[in-house]
């Protein structure tokens, strides 16, 4: 009877949910306390498990194009009348093209892809004179005859102008099954770059399987026509690098069940660099089957130096998604780990019983790490644990805890850790399944002073303070703190998506990014159980949407994990933009 009565509770509770790693999760409430052993495992064992390495099967795979290009380069028979052009030139971006040509005299090149309405066309300079071209052309329309018009400048102030044409394919059916309805779009203030080159990207929550990976990340412009994609599977990872190149979290071979692979490549799908993951698990939960629950899951960050700290499990039997791993760049071996057993209560996760999930087959998701960003001011990490409903900074070299922003109750917390709990300043909201921990970038350097963003998704997992169990499920918004890291206090200086309601409360994923001084861009990701998405371009002040998309009928494992603001011709990365 007992068992019987646990089970009903059980299913009552039911929370539909994704997290990180490669699917689809269901959350649950549980009212069983299990208790685990508090023994972590050792630094060591997490680093053979994944064994991260530099491999260069896929640079040597695209060596044929390089060479092709290359002696494109070298060849004096491309002038302006003689274009060299190849669309798609590495066979995984389709709306990606190179132009290639030679001038007599030393010139430099702007070049715009003529777009369909006004702020849509894209347009690039080359401000270096000189006489070899090596055009990247981006942001082409799919399925269209493109105009693209280029512009050549000598040092003496003549110029003469160019128009060629690039054909495209059509958009293949995985984007094209989902709606995309653009609700708003005020392109006078919204953030669009120099030569409306921004778009806004998809980032897609991947999971593992043969239709789910075709689930492909994308750019939009502002009218919601796609700009870019990559026939790639990427799941979760998709950032830019202080160098322009992208980094995606990819799988070694496409028909893999599995994701294996953090690829940095540029937006013609040229790859630099490729760090290769182990694939198998070394651990599994009593009585389960091998999981792949060692690789990255949620996010990477790149450090000053150009290493990654990016966010995996340890690999043992027990615990899930509590661990970072440091991957030089230049040999891509881990140099460091870090796991948030040594740094937490250890009753947080001996005794977790706030959410369990069928994907792990037994092992406790007692952290759920969706973010870290690096604070370069003072060298630490500030990272987000959703099932912890916390948001922490903790110093990167000495692991050192800083300042916690935490949801629950302060007695949960042991009396050692309560000088780091945050105290609130008038009334905040406090963070409860939150997402995507970044700083303001406006205010990296104050000493002791610094705004931090999220995505509050509003959800109490587990024992939580009054007013965030009392506001759980009503609506999710993006929320920026302001934090006095002196006086450990935090007041809230803005915050967007209440207004909206239940109807764009978002139980899982999400971001909260920052565009200017007046806009932000907050993906409500998780809508309609997983099948729609909406986007929303506010302005700070007036509270007034400059740009809204939905997207409707997404497919299983198509969810907007993030949504970004990206340029497709970056000059430089900016942290809490760039992110």
């Amino acid at each position: 009877m007992k068992k019987q009565n646990w089970l009903i509770a059980l299913i009552v509770v039911v929370i539909v949910a994704i997290g990180g790693g490669f699917g689809y999760y269901k959350y649950h409430q549980s009212t069983a306390t299990t208790t685990t052993t508090s023994k972590v495992r050792s630094a060591s064992a997490t680093k053979k498990d994944i064994n991260t390495r530099l491999v260069k099967t896929e640079i040597k795979a695209q060596s044929g194009e390089t060479a092709t290009l290359k002696k494109a380069v070298a060849n004096k028979n491309y002038t302006v009348n003689n274009m060299y052009t190849k669309v798609n030139p590495y066979g995984v971006s389709p709306l990606s093209a190179k132009v290639i040509f030679q001038t007599s005299k030393a010139a430099k090149v702007s070049y715009t892809v003529v777009g369909k309405s006004s702020k849509t066309s894209i347009s690039n300079t080359v401000n270096k004179y000189m006489t070899s071209h090596d055009l990247t052309v981006l942001g082409l329309y799919a399925n269209t005859n493109n105009q693209v018009k280029i512009k050549v400048t000598y040092k003496n102030g003549t110029s003469t102008t160019k128009t060629i044409r690039l054909k495209t394919a059509k958009l293949p059916s995985a984007l094209t099954d989902f709606k995309i309805n653009v609700k708003k779009a005020n392109k006078q203030k919204m953030v669009l770059g120099t030569g409306n080159s921004k778009l806004t990207f998809m980032v897609r929550t991947t999971i593992s399987g043969s239709k789910q990976s075709k689930n492909l990340s994308f750019g939009m412009d502002a009218d919601g026509n796609i700009r870019w994609y990559t026939t790639r599977p990427t799941s979760h990872i998709f950032k830019q690098l202080n160098n322009g190149h992208l980094l995606i979290w990819t799988k070694s071979n496409a028909k893999n069940s599995y994701f294996d692979e953090l690829v940095e490549m540029d937006y013609t799908g040229k790859v630099y660099k490729t760090y290769k993951f182990n694939h198998k698990a070394w651990g599994k939960a009593k009585g389960s089957k091998k999981q792949n629950h060692n690789q990255v899951h949620h996010d990477v960050t790149e450090l000053p130096n150009g290493d990654l700290i990016a966010t995996v499990s340890d690999g043992g039997r027990t615990y899930v998604e509590d661990t970072m791993i440091v991957i030089s760049h230049k040999t891509g071996k881990i140099t460091k780990v870090i796991n948030m057993k040594n740094i937490l209560p250890a009753k947080f996760y001996t005794k977790y019983n706030a959410t369990k999930s069928s994907k792990y087959m037994g092992k406790k998701d007692w952290f759920h790490q969706n973010s870290v960003y690096y604070d370069k001011t003072d060298k630490s990490l500030i990272i987000s644990s959703r099932n912890q409903n916390l948001v922490m900074k903790i110093d990167y070299k000495t692991e050192k805890i800083k300042w916690i922003l935490s949801g629950k109750k302060t007695s949960a917390w042991p009396k050692s850790y309560r000088k780091y709990l945050l105290k609130a300043s008038g009334k905040i909201a406090w963070p409860g399944g939150q997402h995507a921990a970044i700083v303001d970038p406006s205010t990296l350097g104050k000493k002791n002073s610094l705004n931090v963003m999220i995505f509050n998704n509003n959800v109490a997992v587990g024992t939580t303070k009054k007013s965030l169990a009392n506001s759980s499920g009503k609506y999710s918004e993006g929320v920026e703190y302001h934090i006095n890291e002196k006086t450990k206090t935090i007041s809230q200086v803005g915050s967007y998506g209440k207004s909206l309601g239940k109807k764009n409360f978002a139980n899982i994923i999400g971001s909260n990014r920052y565009l200017s001084a007046s806009n932000r861009l907050i993906d409500f990701g998780w809508l309609n159980n997983g099948k729609s998405a909406n986007i929303i371009e506010y302005d700070l002040k007036s509270k007034q949407q400059v740009f809204n998309v939905e997207l409707a009928g997404l497919p299983s494992g198509g969810y907007v994990y993030r949504a970004e603001r990206f340029s497709l011709y970056p000059t430089k990365h900016t942290y809490g933009i760039n992110e």
